[in-house]
C-alpha cells in the first residue's frame, strides 16, 4: 500500500494543483508549442543543412578559382623563360642564374612569389623571404607536422599538382593556410611552383556562415514572436470564453437555485394551506364537539352522545386528509407495490376527486425500473394531473405504463382543450418540471396537442431509457426488491379509517 505523501509535500501539491481552466489551457497551447517548436527545430536544420551546401560550393569555387589562377601563372613564367631552358643543358650554371633571376622578379599582389628547390630540399629562388635560399629545408613542418618541402619535391617528381598546407605570410610572419602549384623542371632537378594564401577565402565562408547563423537565430526569434502572438490569443479567447462560460454558468445556478427555492415554497405553501383549510379546521371542529360534549354531560343533557359521534366522523376526515397529504409527498405503495399501483391509485384518486372519468392501464413488468425513474414516472403523472385538473375542462383521461425492449414508455391522454402556444414558455404548467425530470433520467419527452376536432386534447408521452430498466436475470433486481423500506405509521381501526 503506497505511503501518503508527506504533509507540506501534500500542502504544496495541492496549493499548485492546476485548476479546470488552467489545464484547459495547457490542452490547447502544449500541442501548439510542440508542434511551433518542432517547425522552428526543422526549419533551422534545413537552413543550416541548405546554407553549409551552399557555402561549401562557393568555397569550392573560389578555391578552383585560386588554383587555375596559379596554373596560369606557372604557366606564363614558363613561357618566360622556356627558351633558355629548352637550350640549356643539365649542368649550365649560367642558364640556370638567368632563371633563377627571371623567377626572383616574378612576384605579383602582396604575398605572391615563385619559389624553386632542387630535388635535395635546398631552396633556390625564395624573393620574399630570401633568408630561406641556399638552406636545405628537406625536414621543414608546417604548424600540422606536415612535411611541406617533401611534399612539393614528391609533387614534382611525379609531374604537376597542387599541395595544401600553411606557410607563413611574408607580411605578418604568421602561418596561414595555403595552396601551392608545383611543377618540374626536371633536366635541372628543380622543384618550381607558386602559391597563394586561401585566408580570405576561409573568412569569407565564415563571416558567410556566421551571416547564416545569424539569420536562423533571427528566424527562432520570429517564430518565438508569432508563438508567443498565438498563445496570447489563445488565452485572451479562453479567457473570454471561460469568463461568458462562467457567467452563463452562474446565471443559470442561480435561476435553478431560485426555481429550487420557488418549488420549496410552493410546497411548503401547498402543504400549509391544506393543513389549515383541511385539517385545522377538521381539528377545530373535533375540538368545538368534544367541549360542547363535556358541557352537555356535565349538563347531563342525552345529546352529548350524538355530539362525541360528530366529533368522531371530523377526526376520520383529519386522518384521512393527513393520509392523502402524505400519500402526496411520498406514497407509500409506490415503495410496497411498485409503480404500476401507485400510479393506478393516483388515477383512481384524481378520478373521485374530481369526477373526470378515467382509466388505467399497465403490462406488468415486475419491479424493473431503477428508483429515480420511478419517483421521476409518478411526479410527472402528478404534474400532468394537476395541469389536467386545472387548466384542460376535459372529461375522460387515460394512463398507460407498459415496458418493452427499449426501456419503458408512460401516456397520459386527455379530451380537453389542449394546450395553448409557446405552453411549454407558460409559467405555471409544470412543463418545464417534466422537460427536466425527462433530462435528468436521459429519456425523451413527446406533447402532441389539438385544440380542436374530434381529436382534441392532449397527449403526453414519456420514454425511459433502457439504461433506466433492471435485466430480470441481474442480481441488482432482486437487490432492489430487498431495499430496506421506509417505516411507515400504524394503520388505523376500520372504524375511524
Amino acid at each position: 500500500m503506497p505511503r501518503p505523501a508527506p504533509w507540506p509535500f501534500r500542502r504544496l501539491s495541492e496549493r499548485f494543483a492546476p485548476s479546470y481552466g488552467q489545464k484547459l489551457f495547457l490542452l490547447a497551447t502544449l500541442p501548439l508549442i510542440l508542434a511551433v517548436a518542432a517547425i522552428s527545430l526543422l526549419v533551422a536544420s534545413q537552413s543550416r543543412a541548405l546554407a553549409e551546401r551552399e557555402i561549401a560550393a562557393l568555397e569550392r569555387q573560389m578555391i578552383e578559382a585560386k588554383k587555375a589562377e596559379l596554373r596560369n601563372y606557372v604557366t606564363q613564367a614558363r613561357n618566360g623563360f622556356n627558351r633558355i631552358y629548352g637550350m640549356a643543358g643539365p649542368d649550365d650554371i649560367a642558364a640556370q642564374q638567368v632563371v633563377k633571376e627571371i623567377l626572383a622578379a616574378m612576384i605579383y599582389g602582396d604575398e605572391g612569389f615563385f619559389f624553386v628547390y632542387d630535388y635535395d630540399g635546398t631552396n633556390l629562388v625564395s624573393p620574399r623571404q630570401t633568408e630561406m635560399i641556399g638552406r636545405n629545408w628537406w625536414d621543414l613542418t608546417d604548424g600540422n607536422g606536415q612535411q611541406v618541402v617533401r611534399d612539393f619535391i614528391a609533387t614534382a617528381r611525379e609531374g604537376t599538382g597542387y599541395v595544401t598546407h600553411l606557410w607563413p605570410k611574408p607580411s605578418t610572419g604568421e602561418e596561414a593556410l595555403m595552396v601551392s602549384y608545383v611543377t618540374a623542371l626536371h633536366s635541372w632537378k628543380w622543384a618550381m611552383g607558386t602559391g597563394v594564401f586561401i585566408d580570405d577565402v576561409l573568412s569569407t565562408t565564415a563571416a558567410a556562415r556566421a551571416d547564416v547563423e545569424d539569420r536562423v537565430q533571427r528566424t527562432f526569434v520570429q517564430i518565438g514572436g508569432i508563438t508567443a502572438a498565438a498563445l496570447v490569443l489563445v488565452f485572451a479567447s479562453g479567457l473570454l470564453i471561460n469568463i461568458r462560460e462562467r457567467r452563463l454558468a452562474d446565471a443559470k445556478l442561480g435561476a435553478l437555485t431560485q426555481r429550487v427555492f420557488d418549488a420549496q415554497e410552493e410546497e411548503r405553501g401547498r402543504v400549509a394551506r391544506e393543513l389549515h383549510d383541511g385539517i385545522s379546521q377538521l381539528l377545530v371542529g373535533v375540538r368545538y364537539a368534544l367541549d360542547s360534549a363535556r358541557r352537555r354531560l356535565d349538563a347531563g343533557d342525552a345529546r352529548a352522545g350524538d355530539t362525541l359521534d360528530r366529533g368522531m366522523d371530523s377526526l376520520s376526515e383529519a386522518i384521512h386528509e393527513v393520509r392523502r397529504i402524505s400519500r402526496d409527498l411520498r406514497p407509500g405503495v409506490l415503495d410496497d407495490l411498485g409503480l404500476g399501483p401507485a400510479l393506478k391509485a393516483l388515477v383512481e384518486d384524481f378520478g373521485t376527486r374530481t369526477g373526470i372519468e378515467t382509466e388505467f392501464t399497465t403490462v406488468v413488468f415486475r419491479n424493473r425500473l431503477h428508483n429515480d425513474a420511478k419517483i421521476a414516472l409518478y411526479r410527472i403523472a402528478q404534474e400532468a394531473l394537476t395541469n389536467v385538473e386545472r387548466h384542460s375542462g376535459a372529461t375522460r383521461l387515460e394512463m398507460d405504463l407498459r415496458g418493452h425492449r427499449s426501456g419503458a414508455t408512460l401516456k397520459i391522454r386527455d379530451n380537453g382543450c389542449g394546450l395553448p402556444p409557446h405552453a411549454d414558455q407558460a409559467r405555471g404548467m409544470g412543463l418545464r418540471n417534466m422537460q427536466e425530470r425527462v433530462d435528468q433520467m436521459g429519456g425523451t419527452l413527446r406533447l402532441i396537442s389539438h385544440r380542436s376536432g374530434p381529436e382534441a386534447g392532449t397527449l403526453i408521452e414519456v420514454t425511459v431509457p433502457p439504461s433506466k430498466v433492471i435485466d430480470p436475470a441481474s442480481p441488482d433486481l432482486d437487490a432492489q426488491d430487498k431495499q430496506p423500506r421506509a417505516p411507515q405509521a400504524p394503520r388505523p381501526a376500520k372504524d375511524i379509517a
